[in-house]
């Protein structure tokens, strides 16, 4: 007799009110492989993963575990059962220790915590990971890709029989995503049953038994990876053949929009000097903890800094806040979307217009005219939802990323950074944002990205930063815009040294 499926989802529906999120949504898991799940932000992904690990019920319809009905109140009755749910966005408590966050709400140890236990544990599930984290760190200090392998820690901790990993690779570098993807397939080899959700198609096509696509909130296909290629997947995903993901590149103007000088940002950027001129798409590539973002908090005084001159549009600034940045036409976008990029607690119109409101206040508050400005860009930047009247925390993430996109830009800046522009975004979400980077650079704006996505630099970039410990390491433009130069660069297999000039600068292979 075959084995019972580990989940099976027969004829779901979810309806948030009058909005209909999932369709009669039917499809079985078997157990120990690797499924993936995969289609557009706003498909209903989530909103199954989350039927699935016990935060929400079905409208109707019926969920089953081997085969048996599954019926969760909570989070806590799924995890019970050994359904455990890795969310996107982090669920952790910064001011506690990783072992404290491994185990929160299940201590060791009863009235009198067992700190000991816990730490030894906790040491244990990051071991497995290949990760070098102290579990006595508090989660404040940690990275953005540590805290991600903690969520995985914290997930494994808890004896997993069907682990939901929901963009797990979102915030990791090529090393960690292959010290996971080796400790996924290994969870398999063990009997656990993995359902991974991803917008990354090339890793789907790598790690995944099946695939199962979801559009607008049904079933489109379910089947085996090895007969979609990526290609094929993002077709079915976005409903239509996609287009080449990335526009032409345009030629820069010869107008200089940006001078930096001599930045340094103690313990990450030192003395930093660039420039970005209209019309331009500058990336910065580098590994993770190579000081890119860092180098941009403290350009806009988020960090302690020192600094020889700035100019915009030749005008020499003081940036000491992003809020003068922004008034002098520079404008930042983190990486953090939900922690900085957005309130999400509070409603698009507010989201978009927080930091212009001189614009709509004479004195008073002109609702209309924000309303105006909201419904524009929900139609500019394709800002899908059902009504603008929401929380921003109830768009998709690449709906999110769109609106803080258009906060951004509501101040018509002249220089655009981009940190992560992409991140956790689908495909089909991924080229719109790309043409409006192409929109931009046409109508004489400079835009910076900063991308952990090396296709994505080289797709985008006229001319190309490599930063590594600190320092630019390498420029790259026309051909020598490729992935062997800049990995050459970021790794130090290639070094950079002033030409005689000191205005530029060339390579030399290092010995």
């Amino acid at each position: 007799m075959s084995q019972l499926p580990a989940a099976e989802f027969i004829n779901v529906t979810k309806a948030f009110g009058p909005v209909q999120v999932l369709h009669g949504v039917s499809f079985a898991i078997a157990a120990g492989e690797i499924h993936a799940l995969i289609g557009e932000n706003g498909a209903g992904k989530s909103t199954l993963m989350k039927i699935l690990g016990g935060y929400q019920p079905p409208t109707s319809g019926e969920v089953l575990l081997s085969g048996q009905p599954a019926h969760f109140g909570s989070s806590r009755d799924a995890e019970e059962e050994g359904v455990v749910l890795i969310h996107q966005e982090f669920n952790l408590a910064d001011d506690l220790t990783v072992a404290q966050n491994v185990f929160l709400g299940r201590e060791l140890g009863g009235a009198l915590l067992n700190d000991a236990a816990m730490n030894r544990e906790a040491a244990a599930a990051l071991a497995r990971l290949g990760v070098p984290i102290a579990p006595t760190r508090k989660v404040r200090e940690l990275s953005v890709p540590q805290k991600q392998l903690v969520e995985i820690a914290k997930a494994l901790a808890r004896d997993a029989r069907l682990l939901i990993m929901d963009e797990p690779t979102a915030s990791l570098t090529v090393r960690e995503t292959d010290v996971l993807f080796d400790l996924i397939r290994k969870l398999r080899s063990a009997g656990v049953t993995i359902l991974y959700i991803s917008h990354k198609l090339e890793e789907v096509k790598a790690l995944a038994d099946t695939v199962t696509v979801l559009r607008d909130g049904a079933v489109v296909s379910s089947g085996p990876a090895g007969e979609l290629t990526p290609h094929e997947m993002a077709n079915r995903m976005v409903g239509r053949e996609l287009e080449d993901m990335f526009p032409p590149k345009g030629q820069p103007g010869e107008q200089e929009l940006l001078h930096v000088e001599a930045l340094s940002v103690p313990g990450w950027a030192q003395d930093i000097s660039f420039t970005l001129h209209a019309g331009e798409v500058l990336g910065l590539a580098g590994l993770v903890g190579s000081g890119r973002t860092e180098l941009f908090e403290g350009l806009l005084g988020l960090r302690p800094r020192t600094l020889g001159e700035v100019r915009i549009a030749g005008k020499a600034v003081r940036l000491r806040s992003p809020g003068d940045a922004a008034r002098a036409g520079l404008v930042y976008l983190s990486e953090d979307r939900k922690g900085k990029g957005l309130l999400v607690d509070f409603k698009l119109r507010p989201n978009l217009t927080l930091t212009t409101l001189q614009h709509y206040a004479h004195p008073f508050l002109d609702i209309g005219a924000e309303q105006a400005a909201l419904e524009r860009a929900a139609r500019d930047y394709n800002i899908r939802t059902g009504r603008l009247d929401v929380e921003a925390r109830l768009l998709s993430g690449g709906n999110q990323q769109k609106l803080a996109l258009a906060r951004i830009l509501e101040a018509d800046p002249q220089v655009i950074v981009l940190d992560e522009p992409t991140r956790g975004v689908d495909v089909g979400a991924k080229r719109e944002i790309y043409l409006l980077i192409q929109r931009l650079a046409e109508s004489g704006k400079g835009v910076i990205v900063i991308s952990s996505e090396l296709g994505e630099l080289l797709g985008l970039s006229q001319r190309l930063l490599v930063v590594r410990e600190g320092r630019i390491v390498g420029e790259l433009s026309g051909e020598e815009i490729n992935e062997q130069e800049v990995i050459q660069y970021a790794t130090g297999l290639k070094v950079a040294v002033p030409k005689a000039t000191g205005s530029s600068i060339k390579s030399l292979e290092s010995a």
